[in-house]
């Protein structure tokens, strides 16, 4: 079929922007040179005009399978044939922080590993989302590709030709034979041979992921799914800013052919609080503190009214509203094709908790907050008391209006919570009769209107009767005792069948009922990752006095773990089929897999 499965797609990167590779040797998708530039493979968004980089047997009957080199992100996209065996290794070269000169590099080489096999390279890039023409030039053994906004030069130990707007080799590689192929920007000179070269970048990125996945301190009992989640979050990381993509593509929908189709190439205030501390927990406090001092300086670029953007681009920069593009098809027909997020523009109350909850558990397990960066935060957490009881879109961003919704009211009594935590401990000066006020009238607030004592239940919003998987995060935030009656008479409602007024599948979360919560979009949607994630947490909490509780909270992560692909990646949801939805891979759903994991596993010792 002409598109495949989201998640039949590896990850290779260079902590700039990263690549899709399926498990046919096509690249579908990447935007280059950074996260948020355009595409210029985009076949996974429509596979006529999106451009691809392939490289696949001839043959038609062939096997195919993907694995990562240990400990590293560079892919193994293996063939097998009857008349041979053969693989292709995709990694794009990292430099250590400190070089100077980092130049954007994607490196593929085909090597018969048994027998003897034909294959055919085809590279055909598609500019600016495929909005832009472009020339090509070519001799022997390299081309060139012009377009108006970019350049990118493709290199090889084999012949090129050219075919319309793209370029193509056919070959035989016989048993211990490699074909290499380069393709980078026309800055980079090469100064030797060209398997040389790719060589030296090949044992350096090597050695570059070994070094860093070494750093983990993670020994629990999922240690080989938290070291590749770990790696993946390293993965989204743009090094320049320390920033975290929330994913590296765009419109991969949530819905075959529905429309809730998002660009996630952005960096969420809202991932901050589990992005420190998923890295914290397994001892990769270097990252926290590069993402730390992005997250300072987001806090100095307010909007007029004084409130917090939820979202920035990766170098700090405000999130551009959506544009459609109106000439892709989308995945399997899923329109529209959506760049940039409107989002950007509307009020999530709860990133203020979130927020300051990271700023609270870098100061405690990281290292200690400066005065100046005290003092940005000051105006936020007034904000919040003059604003909490307002409504707002919430976590899930709805588009059907604004609502109290349950989780904001939560989120703000945590930035409440921690900004005076942190100000005690720090000896800061801060209002705390204010806040402290504020802080505990937003308490009562949420159970006196966030409760349905009909349902005994949390509710999604003030006056609703729908769940919202969104409150497991009550005891985690130390809001609620995880053993609280009202949380476990929660936890309990959450954990049913739809049927049966829950939120739980087969052990998989959805995020609320969508028929009983309209938000604004046509459609169905899949299980979300992250919200299956957070019931193992809060059963696991739980289950350190309830055992019957910690060992459903087992089974439920074990079963989710079944559910990764074959490099133990996660899209956002999971569809009714056990295919992975929505764009991919998922930042959270990782961080959340690293967080579950690591307090599953101390319950369980405990």
């Amino acid at each position: 079929m002409p598109y495949q499965p989201i998640e039949n797609y590896g990850i290779i990167g260079d902590l700039h922007s990263v690549a899709l590779v399926g498990m046919n040797g096509s690249i579908d998708w990447l935007c280059f040179p950074h996260f948020d530039s355009p595409s210029i493979f985009a076949a996974i968004l429509d596979d006529q005009k999106g451009g691809r980089f392939k490289i696949a047997p001839t043959e038609e009957d062939v096997k195919y399978k993907q694995i990562y080199l240990p400990d590293t992100n560079i892919l193994v996209t293996r063939f097998h044939s009857e008349h041979g065996v053969g693989e292709i290794t995709d990694f794009m070269p990292i430099f250590h922080s400190d070089s100077r000169h980092k130049p954007h590099q994607l490196a593929r080489s085909v090597t018969a590993v048994r027998g003897s096999m034909q294959f055919r390279m085809q590279c055909q890039p598609a500019f600016n989302y495929s909005r832009d023409e472009h020339e090509v030039s070519l001799n022997e053994k390299n081309a060139r590709f012009d377009s108006p906004s970019l350049s990118v030069i493709l290199r090889s130990n084999r012949s090129l030709k050219k075919e319309a707007n793209s370029v193509y080799s056919e070959f035989e590689l016989n048993e211990g034979e490699t074909a290499i192929f380069l393709l980078h920007e026309p800055e980079i000179e090469l100064t030797r041979d060209l398997e040389q070269e790719v060589s030296d970048l090949f044992h350096r990125t090597v050695g570059y992921w070994r070094n860093w996945i070494a750093g983990c301190t993670y020994k629990g009992r999922w240690r080989e799914m938290v070291y590749r989640s770990a790696l993946t979050l390293k993965l989204l990381t743009y090094e320049p800013t320390g920033a975290i993509v929330a994913a590296p593509t765009c419109s991969l929908p949530e819905n075959i052919g529905g429309e809730r189709n998002w660009d996630y190439r952005f960096s969420w205030i809202r991932d901050a609080a589990f992005t420190l501390y998923a890295l914290i927990r397994i001892g990769f406090t270097g990252e926290a503190a590069r993402f730390m001092k992005w997250l300072g300086k987001c806090t100095k670029d307010l909007n007029e009214d004084g409130s917090l953007p939820i979202m920035f681009g990766l170098d700090g920069r405000r999130v551009t509203s959506e544009e459609i593009l109106e000439h892709f098809e989308g995945y399997r027909g899923s329109q529209p094709v959506r760049i940039g997020n409107n989002a950007a523009d509307q009020l999530q109350l709860d990133i203020y908790g979130e927020l300051m909850d990271s700023v609270y558990l870098y100061n405690k397990y990281g290292s200690p907050i400066s005065y100046d960066f005290w003092n940005s935060l000051r105006p936020l957490v007034n904000y919040v008391c003059e604003n909490w009881d307002k409504k707002d879109e919430g976590i899930w961003e709805v588009r059907g209006g604004r609502q109290h919704f349950v989780y904001s009211k939560l989120m703000c009594w945590v930035a409440l919570d921690r900004a005076i935590r942190l100000a005690k401990k720090r000896s800061f000066p801060a209002p705390l009769d204010k806040w402290l006020s504020c802080r505990d009238t937003i308490y009562e607030d949420i159970i006196r209107n966030g409760w349905n004592s009909k349902i005994k239940a949390f509710v999604q919003s003030y006056g609703s009767k729908t769940l919202d998987s969104a409150n497991l995060l009550m005891p985690l935030v130390f809001f609620l005792s995880p053993v609280d009656p009202r949380m476990l008479n929660t936890l309990d409602a959450i954990n049913r069948s739809p049927e049966k007024g829950g939120l739980v599948s087969n052990s998989m979360v959805y995020r609320y009922n969508i028929i009983e919560s309209p938000d604004g979009l046509g459609g169905n949607e899949g299980t979300f990752n992250i919200c299956t994630f957070w019931l193992v947490e809060a059963l696991a909490r739980a289950g350190r006095f309830d055992k019957q509780r910690l060992e459903e909270a087992r089974l439920i992560f074990e079963k989710m773990l079944s559910y990764s692909n074959h490099l133990g990646l996660y899209a956002e949801e999971i569809g009714n089929s056990g295919e992975g939805l929505g764009n991919f891979p998922q930042a959270f759903t990782h961080l959340s897999l690293i967080s579950s994991a690591f307090n599953l596993d101390r319950a369980l010792n405990e």
